[in-house]
């Protein structure tokens, strides 16, 4: 019986360290689950005028009829501060932010 009393033990032990393991993964990982507004490589633009946005090379300007972000306020991922803050506004032709008309 001894013995197998000790063959639990170490099962138990090595079961808590797995999941102890997928458990650290899974939080640490939580923040790149997260969708990112562009890939590698590529920034962030607002359509000027009207909802919508782009992703462009970091190597190049916007598009005609997108801007940048105002500084510090770039979203970085779907669903995030900045990203919902501009689902109801956009800019202007003179870098203004202004309030999306309601769609109904």
């Amino acid at each position: 019986m001894r013995t197998a009393n000790r063959l639990r033990t170490p099962s138990r032990t090595a079961l808590g360290f797995i999941l102890g393991g997928v458990t650290v993964a899974l939080l640490t990982s939580a923040c790149s689950m997260q969708q990112a507004t562009c890939g590698g490589g590529e920034y962030p633009v607002l359509a000027v005028g009207s909802a919508g946005s782009a992703c462009v090379p970091d190597d190049e300007e916007p598009p005609k009829g997108y801007a940048r972000y105002p500084e510090g306020k770039v979203p970085k991922h779907e669903g995030d501060t900045w990203d919902t803050y501009w689902n109801t506004r956009t800019l202007d032709d003179k870098g203004r932010t202004i309030e999306l008309p309601d769609e109904n």
